[in-house]
């Protein structure tokens, strides 16, 4: 039963830890986002397995963890509530030009990371950009103005 109950504590643990983390952080990993994840994953096996390491126990860690994912997914599909409150919904951070700094804040955005979003549509300035949206995987739409934009 431990092999049940350690996988299932952690998964939902771990799954709570990278929700507050925030999609910003998800989406663009750095050298320093991918050592954490490393020792995490180092630190999550060992609590999963703690001193058996039998091929059994491992299979059964493993075939909870997969059960988990799954479940999740089809629990997802069904209800956009619990979609929403594990995932969140698009975020507007720019508007019309104007940064919404309280929105990038919460979120982990800065000024920089929506610019190099918009250099990938041509955009130089944030003038130029009507919305600017924080999608749930992390990235960063950008809606440009319409009409000639001044350069």
């Amino acid at each position: 039963m431990d092999a049940v109950i350690r996988p299932l504590f952690l998964y939902f643990f771990l799954l709570v830890v990278f929700s507050i983390a925030g999609k910003r952080s998800m989406a663009e990993m750095d050298t320093f986002d991918m050592v954490t994840l490393l020792i995490i994953s180092e630190a999550s096996q060992n609590a999963l397995v703690g001193q058996n390491l039998s091929v059994t126990y491992a299979l059964l860690v493993i075939i909870t963890l997969v059960a988990c994912t799954v479940f999740m997914a089809w629990w997802k599909a069904r209800s956009p509530r619990i979609e929403h409150l594990l995932q969140g919904g698009p975020i507007i951070i720019v508007e019309n030009g104007r940064l919404l700094r309280d929105r990038m804040k919460r979120a982990y955005v800065d000024e920089q990371d929506i610019l190099s979003s918009a250099r990938k549509d041509q955009i130089e300035r944030l003038d130029q950009i009507k919305f600017a949206i924080l999608e749930t995987s992390g990235q960063i739409s950008i809606i440009p103005k319409a009409g000639p934009v001044e350069k």
